[in-house]
């Protein structure tokens, strides 16, 4: 990768890049916002200033369901450290309501402003002692509608960028100013795509990817050793999924939790079906819990003075020793620093991999055209 915070290990397996430079090439050269908001000269549709009457909440709800609401968890969960707020979720149907006396600062978040769940859930947590910001496109709308009707600020949504696309334009960095982390910070865009060793990673890693899925290795595995990331890669989930899951292609990301799944499914990672690739990621952390050393029997003595970082990585890295021997194919992230520079390029690494992904294979990684299917069918049975 490109910063000292990211170890990043590629495929073993190296195939034939020049098609994917073309199209990386090409891709550069277009007027996409996909792309632009992942870089410093993105301009927000809210202006900063605005928003320091609403930096006093200390509870903030999102309401929102896919990318409206994964790309902010996912940095919301990641950094906690840095963050003095608590902020709940709102991006499934709830059965019953949450009851709550405090003032709620709610982030209602939809692309159409249609979203049949964000419509749901607004008007049954939404309250009188609530403020409200509606992010949604500038255009007629239940949610926009919604909005003017409470008197509410409307942010724009960017058009021309898909919601899963969205996490690094106002859609992820608003919230982020609201959770007092620094948008500028996240975007690296610029640097990254002018940095040879993380766009030699990148190519080298989507012509891999193609080529297993050409060999039908549909299931991208992700062995995740960081419970902070686990919504990170609920966000990677959709990404990978919506972009590329079209006209009988595609790859199915399946995460799975480590270690706890060497005693599950790792038996049949190992063993099994051998249509999967794989990839670690563990982030290193300054502060976990120590085993007490006085009540070490001395069967396991090798455990002694150890914290439960230094396990997980020996396990980490004992699971990719085993791999290697059988040849499993895997790539690997070790996150050495938890800050926003090192998600802002995860972002721009995984969005950027997922687009050359579906051009390589002649998608469009920009629609989710039979999820319609079941918008249009749920409506009519609701009429």
């Amino acid at each position: 990768m490109y910063s000292k915070n990211i170890f990043f290990k590629n495929f073993k397996i190296k195939k034939e890049t020049s098609n994917i430079k073309k199209i990386l090439a090409k891709l550069l050269k277009e007027d996409n916002q996909i792309l632009y908001s992942l870089g410093k000269d993105y301009k927000d549709s809210y202006i900063k200033k605005s928003l320091s009457k609403y930096k006093k909440y200390k509870n903030l709800r999102i309401i929102g369901m896919g990318g409206s609401s994964l790309g902010t968890r996912a940095i919301y969960n990641f950094l906690k450290h840095k963050i003095n707020k608590k902020l709940s979720f709102f991006d499934n149907l709830q059965i019953k309501k949450i009851k709550s006396n405090k003032k709620h600062l709610n982030l209602i978040v939809s692309k159409s402003g249609n979203t049949l769940e964000t419509i749901v859930n607004s008007n049954i947590f939404i309250n009188k002692l609530d403020k409200n910001i509606f992010i949604t496109e500038n255009k007629k709308s239940y949610l926009y509608e919604l909005g003017n009707k409470l008197k509410s600020e409307i942010v724009h949504h960017n058009n021309f960028i898909g919601g899963r696309y969205s996490v690094l334009s106002e859609v992820g960095m608003l919230p982020a100013e609201l959770m007092g982390l620094n948008p500028d910070y996240f975007r690296q865009y610029n640097s990254l795509i002018k940095n040879k060793k993380f766009i030699n990673n990148l190519i080298q890693n989507v012509a891999t990817s193609v080529f297993f899925l050409k060999k039908k290795k549909i299931n991208s595995i992700i062995l995740n050793y960081d419970e902070k990331a686990e919504s990170l890669f609920n966000w990677y989930q959709q990404l990978i999924a919506e972009s590329l899951g079209k006209k009988g292609k595609g790859l199915l990301p399946i995460i799975s939790t480590l270690p706890k799944d060497n005693h599950s499914v790792m038996q049949l990672y190992l063993d099994g079906f051998k249509n999967n690739f794989f990839t670690f990621f563990y982030t290193h952390e300054d502060k976990s819990l120590k085993i007490k050393n006085s009540k070490v029997l001395p069967t396991q003595k090798s455990l002694k003075n150890k914290s439960i970082s230094q396990i997980i990585y020996a396990q980490k890295t004992a699971t990719e020793n085993v791999f290697n021997k059988q040849n499993i194919p895997f790539r690997s992230f070790e996150i050495k620093s938890r800050d926003e520079k090192t998600l802002g390029e995860l972002f721009s690494f995984f969005i950027l991999e997922t687009i050359l992904i579906g051009k390589s294979l002649n998608l469009n990684p920009y629609d989710q055209p039979a999820v319609e299917l079941i918008k249009i069918e749920t409506k009519r049975i609701l009429s």
